[in-house]
């Protein structure tokens, strides 16, 4: 799940713990600590572990209402911990959670160790599977369907934030609808940035190359790794040609704020508006809200993303074995991604239904944010999620994401051109990889 709590810090370009800290913790004996056990008064505990807010509190208490007998805790850690740490738990075969949210990009790191969760099919997982969206379901199966690893939570449709004020003293369009006219792919995207930057404006186009990067590749089918999971980072143009465009504004053309995405100088540039525009996912609109303050409400809009929609972000609720209450941990599980649930969830903390159902709830479509000018976050995003389809993750990507984050880093800083941190990055990878 990636809804608006503190999302992974994992630098410009959303970089994951490496695939090969799960495969060596999986292989590891490590100590850990307990997870649901017996609960007080005689009920039975179940902990559900997360990384930040999931927005669950709410629907925790109202479950625990309906089930006199379960009492259910919510342990939470930020990002990369939380995945470390379930790493270690399974691989010591103790310590893990009754219900585990893995986010995505991790999904395919854990599928390779899927003896060590629940198959929820077992439980009846497999009757849901017209509750979400086809590809969410594809996401979280294994054996051609039969192996139901995780239930989906929210996903990440994209849209654009921007700030009108800085728009209109730049002398461009304000509505919503006429920013969205500015541009159809990220090509038109640049051009309009270079518009920008001549008004004289001193705030930058964009907050950070890593974050533009990101969700142009999560346009894509596949970026470094192809559907049969060989490596194509240096072979796939669409990756070559994302990486020096968005080199190109960062570096020469000066677009970028130059800000480490989820940092303490992120938010305050969102506080001091030193960038006006930004890729968000739904999940991200709490965060600009919390970086930028009371006192810029109403001053960030939402219009449509460059390009062709694009997922970022999204998790599943899984189950591992060795929990003592599966089928009551499936239950709850079942229960947090239920339609109903899902909605909610979007009302008070803008994590995006993965499911059709909701997609098409009046409460949901007709949803609007106060903050971001009133706007209609409920149609925004959920169009963008009827027509966004996900891009392939290798087992291995998150080696190899970090790794061109980390060079146009340093075209953002001035370090090295565009052509010479491209190079840098392919000989890294391959390094990397081996």
């Amino acid at each position: 799940m990636a809804p608006w709590r503190t999302p992974p810090r994992r630098g410009a370009v959303g970089m994951r713990l490496a695939a090969g800290l799960v495969a060596a913790a999986l292989a590891a004996t490590a100590s850990g600590c307990g997870g649901g056990d017996g609960g007080s008064g005689g009920k039975t505990t179940l902990t559900v572990a997360v990384f930040s807010d999931f927005g669950y509190e709410p629907l925790v208490k109202e479950y625990m209402t309906a089930h006199p007998d379960i009492e259910v805790k919510i342990r939470k850690a930020e990002f990369d911990p939380h995945h470390k740490q379930l790493a270690t738990r399974l691989a010591a075969g103790a310590g893990a959670a009754d219900v585990e949210a893995v986010e995505e990009g991790f999904l395919p790191q854990f599928r390779q160790s899927k003896d060590k969760f629940v198959n929820l099919a077992d439980y009846g997982a497999a009757d849901l599977k017209s509750q979400w969206l086809p590809w969410k379901w594809e996401q979280g199966v294994a054996d051609g369907g039969a192996f139901v690893m995780g239930l989906g939570t929210d996903m990440g449709g994209l849209a654009l934030c921007y700030r009108a004020d800085l728009f209109k003293a730049a002398g461009l369009p304000t509505d919503r609808n006429e920013v969205s006219k500015l541009y159809t792919s990220w090509d038109d995207y640049f051009a309009v940035g270079q518009r920008f930057v001549a008004s004289g404006s001193k705030a930058k186009w964009f907050d950070s190359a890593g974050n533009v990067y990101s969700a142009m590749i999560n346009q894509l089918p596949y970026g470094y790794f192809d559907p049969s999971d060989q490596y194509v980072g240096d072979t796939n143009p669409q990756i070559k040609d994302t990486f020096a465009k968005v080199a190109t504004a960062a570096g020469g053309k000066g677009m970028s704020a130059q800000l480490d995405p989820f940092s303490q100088q992120w938010n305050v540039g969102f506080k001091q508006g030193t960038f006006a525009t930004l890729p968000c996912p739904s999940w991200m609109l709490g965060l600009i809200k919390d970086g930028s303050g009371p006192a810029n409400a109403g001053k960030w809009d939402i219009a449509k993303v460059p390009g062709s929609g694009g997922n970022w972000g999204g998790s599943f609720l899984t189950i591992p074995k060795q929990g003592k209450h599966p089928k009551e941990a499936y239950e709850l599980a079942k229960f947090l991604t239920s339609p109903e649930s899902e909605t909610k969830i979007f009302q008070s903390v803008g994590s995006l239904p993965s499911q059709p159902g909701p997609l098409k709830d009046p409460a949901v479509l007709d949803f609007r944010n106060e903050y971001f000018n009133n706007a209609p976050v409920g149609e925004i995003f959920a169009r963008s999620g009827e027509t966004l389809r996900p891009n392939y993750r290798g087992t291995r990507d998150g080696d190899v994401r970090p790794v061109f984050g980390r060079a146009l880093a340093r075209v953002e800083q001035g370090k090295q051109s565009p052509d010479a941190a491209w190079q840098a990055a392919l000989g890294e990878a391959r390094k990397t990889l081996g």
